[in-house]
């Protein structure tokens, strides 16, 4: 027994987007998060075990404390 599937030749076709659908641009608190998530991460990157335990176990507690740090720096 042979299954067949109908494929359209639009379906074979590949989609490409115009260019007028880009890629939005980002808002300045998006930008300014995405900052801070990449210094955050960084620091994390670059902190040793050792240090990792002290500033809190796992990257979600770490995170939320830089981010009130970078954002309590910029105020």
């Amino acid at each position: 027994m042979v299954l067949g599937f109908a494929v359209t030749a639009s379906a074979k076709e590949p989609v490409v987007a115009s260019p007028e659908s880009g890629a939005k641009e980002l808002t300045v608190g998006q930008s300014a998060a995405r900052e801070r998530q990449k210094k955050c991460g960084a620091e994390w990157r670059a902190l040793s075990v050792a240090d990792k335990a002290a500033q809190g176990p796992k990257w979600p507690q770490y995170f939320s404390k830089c981010v009130k740090r970078l954002k309590e720096i910029k105020a």
